[in-house]
């Protein structure tokens, strides 16, 4: 959408409508009438999403251990002393954490990694959380490491490079089972799928 003024709008309806558009998955029509129905809010919910939008831009942080994003670090996954530290399980994206717990069948540990290696996007292993993953590899008490990135080909890509680049012999890696649809998200995925998937797991 241009940045000029939208015709017939006020000039601060015009800003909002444009800044609304730069959401994923929002398109011009949309985001008019997600302004419009802001400025039909009550005063309170409206001042109440602006805030909350402020407070999570100035209160969310990585976790110093699994990368995901949180409120505090370490995060409540990383230090709730049940969860089993001997397996680690790699991930694309926050929402895959989510989409994972929501199956109640793994307790182990996370690591996100913000993306996958994608070369034809700039994207390479620098511009991920690698460093941070393989330095975590080497904590003796690590026996298992599942890679559950999604089944396209950039998921497979950073999967292989992760198995290159991993200097633990003695360390077992998996994958999920490919119960999960090629060219997939986890984030999509029911949580019968995911936990018959995780369950499948596969030697890497």
């Amino acid at each position: 959408m241009s940045s000029e003024n939208i015709p017939g709008a006020a000039p601060s309806l015009s800003r909002l409508v444009q800044e609304l558009n730069r959401l994923p998955g929002i398109g011009p029509k949309s985001a008019q009438r997600l302004a419009y129905y802001i400025i039909r809010l009550p005063d309170d919910e409206a001042y109440a999403l602006a805030d909350a939008v402020t407070s999570v831009k100035q209160n969310i942080v990585f976790c110093a251990d699994c990368q995901n994003l949180t409120d505090a670090s370490p995060c409540p996954i990383c230090a709730d002393p049940r969860r089993d530290r001997s397996i680690l399980c790699v991930v694309e994206d926050p929402l895959d954490v989510l989409a994972m717990e929501r199956t109640r069948s793994y307790r182990g540990l996370y690591h996100v990694l913000h993306g996958v290696i994608s070369p034809i996007n700039g994207i390479g292993p620098d511009q991920l959380r690698l460093k941070e993953l393989f330095n975590r590899l080497a904590e003796p008490e690590l026996t298992e490491l599942v890679v559950a990135t999604n089944p396209t080909l950039e998921g497979e890509a950073t999967a292989m490079y992760i198995r290159r680049h991993q200097s633990r012999e003695d360390l077992r890696i998996t994958h999920l089972a490919r119960g999960l649809p090629v060219g997939g998200s986890l984030e999509y995925s029911d949580e019968t799928t995911l936990t018959r998937a995780f369950q499948g797991r596969q030697e890497l």
